[in-house]
């Protein structure tokens, strides 16, 4: 290491903040804030500074939630203990001195802070930088190299690549290999059974790596170490898990960061602010050296907030998308103790006048329940800046509760102002309060912003959307959580049963929080201008248009679902005993290992695919590959969907209908899906079988009412319509605009046959080609599907790709963007993001790439449904309510109840509503049907 210039330092600051709160004696403030954990990792830090006079430094933390890695192996970490409340509390206020220091504070959702550091590492060794990686973390060492070296502060070691081989006996180059064949049981990464320490280096230094030792297995009996002869054995039995293990203990180094080394400046301590920390948390000898002052504690009445990340100067954040940095507006620290609570209609009087004299404000409500149709309002949370935030209790009922204003009189003094549409509102999943203002027939109007929406269009997939996560992401403020003033699991209160002393402070920091979040949300959307359209013109209108379609609801035959959940369980009795035959022995059907056992051992079927601990899998597509060639898989199948149709539907649906209006409620997810797709709970409308006889049936139980009939309209191959729109191939787009049916066109292409010439199986497998490859199937994908050799689905796909060229430059370039940039785009500007697009591991990032090139045409086949609800729903609230009702949206389709002598005038509107909601460069054909039950108008 240079003397002359200092190096860029990389701290891991969740491995020493786990260390200091497990390795250093309690300390706490005279408040009872556990604080040892900030205090160890503040001392490291100065230590490093001390030491090293750095200019260029990060600290690096793990984000809250999972990361890609427990989505390649769920069970990842998962002996870890959760996080203690002690160590949780002292995040917050760590982050806010560590950024006071002026040092970079880095927080990356979906991956571990190695992760980070490992990118971080390699961009400064390509700008000539040495980085010095303080940590106390084992699986750094494979970071290590000539121009990395790692220290622990805490045992003052230094370790180069001679130091990596004479702590583990390997070098770094072999290091993950090292990780994979031991297996980490704190990680809880498996590893080869009987592979320690000393076998493990004698595997890698007597053969090499991984894929050399599975090159090699002959050699591995000659080696000199106990147990060499067998495990050779071992090695193949485990192969699986071998290999898993290599990929999760891999640091990820190429990270699409959109900060550089060089960027990541060493900036002058905020002394005021670090002075009021150090005061807060009674870190004396600091607090002297920073205010220049003798410590004496704090005067003021003690606040129960965490301070926020927000300083009192205006900050700068880079949007998600890695745009121009966009300056926010300042914001003070949270202050629970500034929240008012109304008790009397002098203080009411007072809220309903400043909230109509602010241009926004922020609205939460309380109840009883998440289920808008059965909650109860309890009280009702207002924000007209930050800090400035009231809580209006009106159910609180637990023993010796305080007198509240009556609920009638406190929705009857603000309903005017929530039906008008300004002064304009704001709330998180506003939605949900939307509803449960319906219910008592106050119906909220002038909703302008919706945080869980604007963070949801900003990056579907960068972090939760829950308030609570998005305080801590946002804000740096830890939330005060539903479960420290309720309770968990069956003893837990609902809200009208929490005191008021918790509940207040809850409730008002919900609408502080809600108002905060839009202020830094906003500016980032409007940053690029496509996200903010986004956002205003699509998800926060249709949030309304959802409301109105859960308030419906759709009715049901209840009688008719249960005629079919008998017939049901017959069946599902009759397969059971079938299968019990089939095996020669009976089973537990529900049973993984049992099944595991019947198939792999006593029938000796093939194993198509193994679990991560190397078990043959018995999962669904395995065994829908087996069910090809295999009686039993087939009728296994046939038992788990038809058990899936009666458990979720036929037996649930008539239990889930609503005392008050006798009709089925379902609540639309809009933050969900990463493309922009809607998804239904509670129940889930979208996930209707309809391509067996057995879920069409309760298809036909969603009825019209007497008089009334059933409208479904459905978009007509709209995800191939988009793709000729988004590629502008002459072909496709020939043959959409005449109406060609364009699955034989394709046929005729492909199979060089004249259009009248296409035959039935010819276009059956056209239909496959153009659906196949916007999902991103490769030839052997095709081939499996269509049952023909790999070289003629090769052939088929190389002849589409020739008569439809733009296709082809549209997926290459498309591939070539999103690596560039990091997401794809919808045809409305919509961000769709992949995190993996960039990624080491192959497979990942083949993945990946199949979502790039499907992903701008689901996203903007959602975005196109949800322009023409927004359309159609304006134009039915022009009509007689009593005449028609849209009921429900499943993926390009959408459902009506209608009176019957209105049908045929109400067709032909709703389709030209939906046909022109948008202008492509082909058109969109809507098909409508009518019926007395879904099904038929299906």
């Amino acid at each position: 290491m240079s003397d002359s210039k200092p190096p860029f330092i990389l701290v891991d600051g969740s491995s020493y903040l786990f260390r200091a709160f497990h390795g250093m004696p309690p300390m706490s403030n005279s408040k009872g804030q556990e604080t040892h954990a900030i205090y160890g990792v503040v001392n490291m830090l100065k230590s490093l500074l001390k030491t090293y006079n750095p200019t260029h430094i990060g600290v690096i933390f793990d984000a809250k939630g999972k990361t890609f890695r427990d989505d390649i192996y769920p069970e990842y970490k998962a002996n870890r203990p959760p996080m203690p409340d002690e160590l949780r509390s002292q995040i917050a206020p760590l982050h806010e001195i560590i950024k006071a220091m002026g040092l970079p504070l880095i927080v990356e959702p979906n991956v571990e802070a190695d992760d980070v550091i490992g990118t971080l590492t390699k961009r400064a060794t390509a700008l000539g930088m040495h980085s010095l990686v303080s940590t106390g973390d084992k699986d750094m060492a494979q970071l290590v190299d000539d121009h990395v070296t790692l220290i622990n502060t805490m045992t003052n070691t230094i370790m180069d690549v001679a130091g990596v081989l004479e702590k583990f006996g390997v070098g770094p180059e072999l290091i993950i290999d090292y990780l994979a064949l031991k297996g980490d049981k704190v990680d809880n990464i498996p590893g080869v059974p009987g592979v320690g320490d000393k076998t493990a280096v004698g595997l890698l230094n007597g053969i090499g790596g991984i894929n050399e030792i599975y090159e090699n297995l002959d050699k591995i009996a000659s080696l000199e170490f106990r147990g060499a002869k067998t495990m050779a054995k071992k090695m193949v039995e485990h192969e699986a898990n071998a290999r898993l293990s290599y990929e999760l203990a891999t640091i990820v180094i190429d990270l699409p960061l959109d900060y550089s080394p060089d960027t990541l400046t060493v900036q002058p301590e905020d002394k005021a602010a670090l002075s009021e920390l150090f005061q807060e948390y009674e870190f004396k000898r600091w607090y002297s050296e920073a205010s220049g002052q003798n410590f004496t504690p704090k005067s003021t009445t003690p606040v129960t907030s965490e301070p926020s990340t927000t300083q009192d100067t205006a900050e700068t954040s880079a949007t998600a998308a890695g745009d121009a940095p966009v300056i926010l507006p300042k914001q003070p620290p949270i202050d629970r103790e500034r929240y008012t609570v109304v008790y009397t209609e002098e203080a009411l009087q007072h809220w309903l006048q400043k909230c109509q004299n602010a241009p926004l404000f922020a609205i939460d409500t309380e109840t009883t329940s998440v289920n808008y149709m059965e909650a109860e309002l309890v009280g009702i949370s207002l924000c007209v800046g930050p800090n400035d935030a009231c809580y209006i209790p009106v159910g609180h009922d637990y023993p010796d509760a305080p007198d509240q204003l009556d609920r009638d009189l406190v929705l009857q003094t603000f309903k005017a102002l929530l039906e008008n549409p300004k002064p304009q509102k704001i709330g998180h999943n506003i939605k949900y309060d939307k509803n449960v203002l319906a219910n008592y027939d106050v119906h909220l109007q002038g909703v302008a912003f919706d945080t869980m929406l604007e963070s949801y269009v900003l990056n579907s997939v960068g972090t939760k959307h829950n308030m609570d996560a998005l305080a801590a992401h946002y804000l740096g403020h830890e939330t005060i959580h539903y479960e420290d003033i309720a309770g968990k699991g069956a003893k837990q209160l609902t809200f009208n049963q929490i005191g008021l002393a918790e509940a207040a402070p809850y409730a008002a920091e919900d609408a502080d929080i809600t108002y905060r979040l839009h202020q830094v949300l906003w500016p980032q959307l409007v940053a690029a201008n496509e996200l903010a359209n986004v956002a205003s013109k699509i998800e926060i209108p249709l949030s309304g248009v959802l409301a109105r379609m859960e308030q419906n609801g759709v009715h049901i035959d209840s009688q008719k679902l249960a005629q079919h959940s008998q017939a049901l369980a017959q069946r599902i009795l009759e397969l059971e005993t079938d299968v019990h035959e089939m095996a020669g022995e009976a089973f537990n059907l529900g049973s993984p290992k049992q099944l595991q056992t019947i198939l792999f051992e006593k029938l000796n079927l093939p194993v198509i695919k193994k679990t991560p601990k190397g078990a043959p899998s018995t999962s669904e597509e395995v065994l829908q590959e087996l069910a090809l060639n295999y009686p039993l898989p087939k009728a296994i199948m046939e038992y788990r969907g038809l058990s899936k149709l009666k458990n979720t539907y036929t037996d649930k649906l008539p239990k889930m209908l609503h005392h008050r209006t006798m009709r089925v409620h379902t609540s639309y997810q809009q933050a969900v899906a990463a493309t922009g797709r809607l998804s239904s709970t509670d129940p889930n409308l979208q996930n209707i079988p309809i391509r067996n006889a057995e879920g069409r049936k309760v298809r036909q139980a969603f009825v019209a009412r007497p008089g009334y009939k059933i409208v479904a309209a459905d978009y007509s191959q709209i995800e191939l319509r988009i793709m000729a729109h988004l590629s502008n191939d002459p072909g496709l787009v020939y043959a959409f605009s005449h109406d060609i049916d364009v699955h034989k066109a394709t046929a005729a292409e492909v199979f060089g046959v004249a259009l009248e010439d296409v035959t039935t199986e010819q276009r059956r497998s056209s239909k496959a080609i153009n659906f196949g490859l916007i999902y991103g199937m490769s030839a052997f994908g095709l081939a499996k599907q269509l049952n023909i050799p790999r070289a003629d689905a090769a052939h088929y796909i190389e002849t589409y790709f020739e008569r439809y060229p733009g296709v082809k430059r549209y997926m290459e370039t498309t591939r070539e963007q999103a690596k560039a940039t990091g997401y794809v785009k919808t045809v409305f500007g919509r961000r769709l993001y992949l995190p993996e697009i960039t990624s080491s591991n192959g497979a990942r990032r083949a993945g990946a790439e199949r979502a790039a090139i499907n992903a701008p045409m689901q996203g903007t086949a959602a975005d196109i449904i949800k322009l023409s609800m927004i359309a159609v729903d304006e134009w039915v609230q022009t009509q007689n309510s009593d005449d028609i009702l849209l009921l429900m949206q499943v993926h390009d389709e959408l459902v009506f109840e209608i009176k019957e002598q209105k049908v045929d005038e109400y067709l032909s509107t709703i389709k030209s509503l939906m046909e022109n909601a948008v202008s492509l460069s082909v058109p969109l054909i809507v098909e409508v049907d009518v019926g007395n039950n879904w099904d038929e108008a299906h």
